[in-house]
């Protein structure tokens, strides 16, 4: 920013991602010279952006403000929260990078992937107060579909801001209870901003508890016959405890399949939150040692991606796992919106294999969700009591949907701010306005490489997936300006060449012509100017014949 957007002593807050969307999840507050980051995330691509990897958030503004940054600190261990870690620290120097228990393990072993990047680690507890020259850090625990999930409270002189995270209100849990006597003196002493999850605004219910999911694998678990197959988020150590137990409790072993699921359970297993006696675990190739009914296996795909493991043993091209007869497969997942036809096709492709399918329904909850329903939102307002609101990670639906219940709970109407990435909160114990807007976007990560995937490469990359390529290849002597023999015309994923001979000839006799032309005119040559003027004729005369547009790529040699 060249004009401060800030007054003196407004406190800053903005969103570099997760407005909007649901995922690439950071949050900072700024006042004065010290910013604090909230959450680090990645959001995985959708359909149309085509070979990329990851998206991240645009760090611009982080970069540009570097010697204010005194913190990233971590909600909770998963990849919407934590997985733009090492891309952040490949362009930005953090001083500390603060997590808590299952965080901290999952941060190292993300980080041994990316060799050669220097950080610094640091545990926080729920009691801890972290103080800097101005702001100071404080947690309270929550539920979530991972442990150790943790609300953020950053005290600045005009009042607290309070960050839920990801949550749930879980009066059963599988593990420790969230920690509502510190949410509730938190509203008690007064809370100037809250920020809060929107994830299942629309939900206008309780989300299920764990306990009740554990129930039912258990007894779903005592009516299988052959194998059981379990696909679910590889991230949500509490269900794969529970797919553990069941089995256990069925005297089977257990072989996991996919590698986050493997990575997941490794750090499980070191940290104490994955439970099994010595020898329940066993590798893909001690399974043919077993019946099929002392069998578990565990792996990813519950959302119908088309590499992971489920999805392979699905269309037949798993290595180790075939479809058996008898063999019932349970998704302990909810499609996630925009994956529903992914997931379908993975179920239609066991069923033709004959496998008994279970997907989460009213009469087998075999999934609940991480995120408060609409119910649990308004209890946590209830709770922190805020004087301004701003809505966080979801759609702009989820966002404006939660501003109303935020106002139907006791906001003040026009204290709710329904924000979109880069919009900055201005912040005072008596006022709030968005002051203006900092440079936010999303950037795209392509196989290793980080910012070098733009909109002219995924505009292209869609036109070679939908039309094809078409090449020309001219060469020209360039002593006496004249075409060597007759454009070559190649082409890929357009025609095929040998069933459309009149088509290329003509699109030869085309481009020959053209350049003779030019170079008549001309009296030289101009590759440029000749490459443009080659695509321009070539476009126009090949959608004329074929009604479609392939990328032309016009190659001239002059030798």
């Amino acid at each position: 920013m060249q004009q401060p957007l800030l007054k003196k002593h407004e406190v800053g807050v903005f969103a570099l991602g997760g407005l909007g969307e649901v995922g690439k999840n950071m949050y900072c507050v700024e006042y004065q010279d010290e910013i604090l980051i909230i959450d680090a995330g990645i959001m995985f691509p959708d359909e149309y952006l085509l070979g990329i990897d990851y998206v991240i958030p645009d760090y611009t503004y982080l970069k540009e403000n570097q010697h204010k940054i005194k913190a990233l600190v971590i909600t909770h261990g998963h990849e919407d929260h934590i997985g733009g870690i090492p891309w952040l620290l490949r362009h930005i120097q953090i001083p500390k990078i603060y997590a808590n228990g299952l965080a901290i393990g999952l941060i190292k072993n993300k980080m041994q992937e990316h060799r050669g990047i220097q950080y610094n680690l640091l545990e926080y507890f729920e009691n801890d107060i972290i103080r800097f020259k101005h702001l100071s850090l404080g947690f309270f625990r929550t539920n979530h579909s991972i442990p150790d999930s943790f609300g953020i409270v950053v005290r600045s002189p005009e009042g607290n801001i309070v960050l839920t995270g990801d949550f749930k209100f879980d009066f059963t849990p599988t593990g420790p209870d969230a920690d509502y006597a510190k949410m509730a003196r938190l509203g008690s002493k007064g809370t100037l901003l809250l920020l809060s999850d929107s994830t299942n605004a629309e939900l206008d219910a309780f989300t299920k508890s764990e306990t009740t999911v554990s129930e039912n694998i258990k007894e779903i678990f005592t009516k299988i016959e052959g194998r059981a197959i379990v696909a679910t988020f590889a991230s949500n150590i509490h269900r794969v405890q529970q797919i553990v137990e069941a089995s256990i409790a069925s005297n089977r072993k257990i072989a996991v399949f996919g590698r986050s699921m493997e990575r997941t359970i490794e750090v499980g297993q070191e940290m104490g939150y994955i439970k099994a006696p010595h020898g329940t675990f066993v590798g893909g190739r001690a399974l043919r040692h077993f019946k099929p009914e002392e069998i578990t296996i565990i792996c990813t795909g519950s959302q119908g991606e088309p590499f992971a493991a489920l999805s392979r043993i699905a269309n037949g091209t798993h290595r180790q796992i075939k479809v058996q007869a008898g063999d019932t497969v349970i998704f302990s997942s909810s499609p996630i919106p925009g994956n529903q036809a992914s997931v379908s096709k993975t179920v239609n492709q066991l069923f033709k294999r004959e496998a008994n399918v279970i997907t989460h329904s009213p009469l087998t909850d075999t999934h609940t969700s991480g995120h408060a329903g609409n119910l649990e939102l308004q209890l946590m307002l209830k709770l922190i009591k805020p004087k301004f609101f701003m809505p966080v990670h979801g759609e702009y639906r989820m966002l404006k949907t939660h501003a109303e219940t935020g106002i139907l709970c006791g906001v003040k109407r026009g204290n709710e701010f329904v924000m979109d990435n880069g919009d900055v909160l201005a912040v005072t114990r008596h006022s709030a306005r968005i002051a203006g807007k900092i440079q936010a976007g999303s950037v795209y990560i392509d196989g290793k490489g980080i910012g070098d995937v733009g909109n002219v490469v995924l505009r292209d990359r869609k036109i070679l997936s939908e039309d094809g390529l078409l090449s020309a290849i001219v060469t020209i002597n360039q002593d006496s300006n004249q075409l060597i023999g007759d454009p070559v015309i190649t082409s890929r994923g357009f025609v095929y060449m040998r069933d459309h001979t009149v088509l290329t000839n003509e699109i030869s006799a085309m481009v020959k012509k053209h350049v003779e032309s030019r170079i008549t005119s001309n009296g030289s040559i101009n590759p440029s100017q000749l490459k443009r003027d080659i695509t321009k004729v070539l476009n126009d005369y090949i959608f004329t014949k074929t009604e479609r547009s392939p990328m032309i790529l016009p190659v001239i040699k002059v030798v």
